[in-house]
């Protein structure tokens, strides 16, 4: 027999919004202290170029000039547009295994094919996944050294999204690809916001991307065009891909609206990146010491963060659509519990709307927040 909940401590509980609240008060905020604020069909649309070439399942068009663009900054042979991340991640990995007679693939817990793919590299490419080190830190070398099977591929996230945008030292790094190599598994860079990276390692995209086989970035999560991605790496390991892709049902007849649109994006952001870096920067100095609130990681080492809050996620939800009702500022509606009895965390991740707001203001509206 279970206690019933005290009837006073129920009603001192926040209403819980439905989801399609919180939708509806993000597109109608007039300013965002996230990403580059809430975008509506007609901002992407007027963002295409009229001068646009379409493209025939691929072949032709915008496609294959975003391709060798991507190809270019991230100096690689072969790149192939696909409008999925999660197919281009798990397209590279069914290649990699299928050359080395292998099924294993090593990645971080948190890596976003055992979060959020209903274990698609499985049921689909017969892949075991095989999670390396713990939740709450980076891989690292000893961690790999614990692995006795041999490993057809080695994924690692840069950054670490879940960890708030952590990334571990260039050494380390260098050392675990070379971990993989030396075993004769590939190593894979699932770079989805590998944008932001620069600045930390003090490196190119293309010195990034060197030591790995194959490297996946998106065009939405940090740029903020329509979905898409781009997969490159050796010519024969693309022209494989390319097979794959059509597999999946994902070589579209007309694939041009979501290249034009990574293409535009591309451009248009990517020489903000080093804006984006500093303005989040200037934003945990000015939240550095904030009662309630800590910053993960600190400093900042992409253009993202995480707040943890010292406040239970219902109650930062509600205060977070009340600020975003009368002031129409959308702070943030997706917090997270820790596991940690009245702790929670969010994700903030620094773009054109973020830049709108200065150090001092951001850190007003977020003492707002932690108030309540």
């Amino acid at each position: 027999m279970t206690d019933e909940p005290d009837a006073n401590e129920a009603n001192d509980r926040p209403a819980q919004p439905s989801d399609e609240e919180i939708r509806q008060l993000r597109k109608t905020a007039s300013r965002s202290l996230v990403w580059h604020g809430s975008r509506d069909a007609a901002s992407y649309l007027s963002e295409l170029p009229a001068s646009t070439e379409t493209d025939q399942y691929g072949e032709g068009g915008v496609v294959p000039e975003l391709e060798a663009e991507v190809a270019s900054l991230l100096g690689k042979p072969a790149a192939v547009f696909m409008l999925s991340g999660t197919m281009a991640q798990q397209i590279a990995l069914r290649v990699h295994a299928d050359r080395r007679g292998r099924r294993t693939v090593l990645f971080h817990p948190y890596c976003h094919l055992a979060q959020h793919e209903e274990e698609a590299f499985e049921r689909l490419h017969g892949l075991h996944g095989h999670p390396v080190g713990s939740l709450e830190r980076l891989i690292t070398v000893d961690d790999l050294e614990s692995v006795h099977e041999d490993a057809a591929a080695l994924l690692l996230e840069l950054p670490q999204r879940d960890l708030g945008g952590e990334l571990p030292a260039w050494d380390d790094l260098i050392a675990q690809v070379d971990w993989a190599h030396d075993r004769g598994a590939a190593a894979h860079m699932d770079g989805a916001r590998l944008w932001g990276c620069t600045d930390f390692y003090g490196r190119s995209l293309a010195e990034i991307a060197e030591p790995f086989d194959t490297v996946y970035v998106s065009f939405y999560k940090q740029l903020g065009g329509l979905p898409g991605s781009i997969l490159v790496g050796p010519e024969d390991v693309i022209a494989e891909a390319r097979v794959w892709r059509r597999r999946h049902g994902g070589t579209l007849f007309g694939m041009w609206p979501n290249a034009a649109s990574a293409l535009h994006v591309l451009r248009l952001r990517l020489p903000r990146i080093a804006d984006y870096r500093k303005h989040v920067l200037a934003i945990a100095d000015a939240l550095r010491g904030l009662e309630g609130v800590d910053i993960v990681p600190d400093p900042p080492q992409t253009t993202m963060m995480h707040l943890v809050f010292r406040r239970p996620r219902e109650e930062l939800v509600a205060t977070a659509l009340r600020i975003a009702r009368e002031d129409g500022i959308w702070v943030n509606g997706y917090f997270a519990d820790t596991g940690a009895p009245g702790v929670a965390r969010a994700e903030f991740e620094t773009g054109d709307a973020t830049m709108e707001f200065s150090p001092e203001e951001y850190r007003s509206v977020i003492e707002r927040l932690v108030a309540g």
